[in-house]
């Protein structure tokens, strides 16, 4: 699907730089880097090649920028239209002028993520893979790049691919038999069908399991830092950062809203959440503090409640610990380089003894975090992971589906509800890769993407 229109976008970040690239893409991208191009000589615009030159004002004869163009026919591009590159010396002045005069010449200005949504629409990529590009661009880790890339490079569609030809083969027969009703379908090759559909189940149901680990890589190990006032919770957010993000006093209360920083925590990336300090509100401020800190503990992945071991149990630490009851929550017990007062924590969640001050123990709670976050290691580092909650729900949805069709099976119920249920769980699959899609999930998917990319 060739688009009719030209699009132009800045696809650098703003601000100053080496350099500044203003990209174009569709059937006019060449026309209007030759009428805006000026080389030194006389020189066609070769495929594939970096040329220098300057962009001029047709209009007035003005150069306005001494550039290096990089023109690239189609197919053989990002888009598989004509693209040219144009990169300008990275300024805000000499990029908007660039971008102003392509635009003047016919090109619009791109929607965002407009440039990967045509790269899907003209076949070059499926649907899992225009996310992993955004993935990539977004990845904190190592960790979390590699996942991305293995996407990109269509780990996922792969899999998914292999899953979805199995059940067409599969619905085929049935189908075959319903259009043949001559040929019935033979015990045997009905249990054919229910093996294959079982080890389909059974492949989605491991994509589909991955998610639990595999989110963190994208989305990051949401950890909030609680506990009453002065236990040392900012301190340990500086620890962690190896930086001082948070202002640390000997005031209790200095924090009255949620600070949020990522760390690497043995390739995922963690955002890590310093928060008030749960008490008696004193003011609006101290009230709206507390009540973030509240909501913050809700949607936290894990909870670190950080105690003051250097104290007695306060009651603002029964206090947490009764809301610590039930979540997936981990004690930090502060202050260990100090002699020991308080008493043995019976508690349902584990421990560990750090001294936010020196940096003693923060291996050890990153290792404890790491190992009740991720209850299943080897899928992060073996095959490929889900890390998205769209393919979730879709792999969600083919189970069911297939379930459904096994059940029909069992029940002896018509053929054509068993291929019904087969084909629903075909266009479940088949949203992941974006062999079944709507204008809808298409605009969500890329309006979450910078413009330029």
């Amino acid at each position: 699907m060739q688009s009719e229109d030209t699009i132009a976008a800045v696809s650098t970040p703003q601000g100053e730089g080496g350099v500044g690239i203003v990209r174009l893409s569709g059937p006019d991208a060449f026309r209007i880097a030759e009428r805006l191009f000026v080389p030194p000589g006389e020189c066609a615009l070769k495929s594939h090649r970096m040329h220098y030159g300057h962009i001029v004002d047709p209009a007035t004869g003005e150069r306005v920028d001494e550039v290096l163009l990089s023109p690239m026919r189609a197919p053989k591009t990002y888009t598989r239209e004509d693209v040219v590159e144009i990169n300008c010396h990275g300024g805000l002045v000499p990029v908007r002028r660039v971008l102003e005069l392509v635009i003047l010449e016919g090109a619009r200005l791109a929607e965002p993520g407009e440039f990967t949504k045509r790269a899907f629409l003209n076949g070059r990529i499926d649907l899992s893979q225009a996310e992993a590009a955004l993935d990539l661009i977004r990845a904190k880790t190592e960790a979390s790049e590699r996942a991305a890339m293995s996407q990109l490079e269509g780990g996922l569609s792969k899999r998914i691919n292999s899953i979805l030809n199995n059940v067409r083969d599969l619905c085929a027969q049935v189908e075959a038999s319903i259009d043949f009703p001559d040929e019935e379908i033979e015990p045997a090759s009905l249990g054919e069908i229910k093996k294959g559909m079982r080890e389909a189940k059974a492949d989605v149901g491991g994509l589909a399991g991955s998610f639990n680990e595999g989110r963190f890589l994208k989305d990051g190990i949401r950890a909030v830092i609680a506990g009453r006032p002065n236990v040392g919770k900012s301190s340990l957010l500086n620890a962690l950062l190896k930086e001082d993000r948070a202002i640390v006093t000997e005031m209790p209360g200095t924090t009255r809203d949620v600070l949020e920083e990522f760390v690497n925590v043995k390739g995922l990336p963690m955002r890590i959440v310093d928060t008030a300090g749960i008490r008696q509100a004193h003011d609006m401020a101290e009230e709206e503090g507390v009540r973030r800190t509240l909501k913050a503990i809700e949607s936290a992945d894990i909870v670190l409640g950080v105690l003051d071991a250097s104290e007695p149990l306060h009651e603002g630490d029964r206090e947490l610990l009764e809301k610590l009851r039930g979540r997936n929550a981990l004690l930090v017990l502060n202050k260990s380089d100090l002699p020991r007062k308080l008493g043995d924590v019976s508690s349902e969640h584990g421990s560990v003894e750090v001294s936010a001050k020196i940096g003693i123990g923060l291996d050890a709670l990153k290792e404890e975090i790491f190992r009740s976050c991720v209850k299943a290691p080897s899928s992060l580092s073996e095959g490929v992971v889900v890390t998205s909650l769209r393919h979730r729900l879709s792999l969600d949805r083919a189970a069911a589906r297939m379930n459904a069709a096994l059940d029909a099976i069992e029940r002896d119920e018509p053929l054509e509800i068993v291929a019904l249920e087969m084909r629903e769980s075909l266009d479940a699959l088949g949203e992941i890769v974006g062999a079944v899609t709507t204008e809808d999930i298409l605009d969500r998917i890329f309006s979450e993407f910078c413009i330029g990319k």
